[in-house]
């Protein structure tokens, strides 16, 4: 009994400690305020849609991008396997007597070699030019120095055909380059 009086105590002293102290109204905002508010939170949002789209179809270029490079050399092994036949083609074309070119034969072989340069050509294969044109370290590989009246390094023959897929060497042509006579002879020193 003398517990129960304490707890009556207790719970008045709080009651009267509550209406001492001030109460604090909470503040209603107006509706022209709770509006600009959400206009600024529904632009924020917006804001975030934009970008999250923005960098889905960013993803998507890229993903494409990526596919169209795949596609682009998906098929360089089948390529790079019917280089040397095309290369045999035209080795046997240069060996043919000049009396028969002519040939029903011989122009029936040209133009299966025809056919084969043209769907070599249609899947990005590209032949690098070689005689006359000045040495490219990127694009041949020299076998071989002979001397020359010229100063530039000019390639006077190839040996075997080089190539490009798609604008990148694939293979490249082993050419016979010349060089001014002062640059073979220190070239041969050293």
């Amino acid at each position: 009994m003398f517990k129960k009086k304490n707890d009556d105590k207790e719970i008045k002293e709080n009651s009267e400690q509550e209406k001492q102290q001030p109460k604090i109204e909470t503040k209603q905002e107006s509706p022209v305020d709770e509006l600009s508010l959400l206009k600024a939170q529904n632009q924020e949002y917006l804001n975030g849609w934009k970008r999250a789209q923005a960098d889905y179809q960013n993803l998507k270029k890229e993903k494409d991008r990526e596919r169209a490079e795949f596609v682009k050399y998906a098929n360089a092994n089948l390529l790079m396997e019917i280089l040397p036949v095309f290369d045999h083609f035209k080795s046997a074309f240069r060996q043919i007597p000049e009396s028969e070119k002519e040939s029903a034969w011989v122009v029936g072989f040209s133009y299966i070699k025809k056919q084969l340069f043209d769907f070599l050509t249609a899947n990005g294969i590209e032949e690098i030019k070689t005689v006359g044109e000045e040495f490219d370290h990127n694009l041949h590989e020299a076998v071989e120095f002979r001397e020359s009246e010229s100063q530039k390094e000019i390639i006077l023959e190839e040996v075997k055909a080089g190539y490009k897929l798609n604008g990148k060497v694939i293979q490249a042509a082993k050419v016979v380059v010349g060089k001014a006579i002062e640059q073979a002879t220190k070239q041969e020193i050293s």
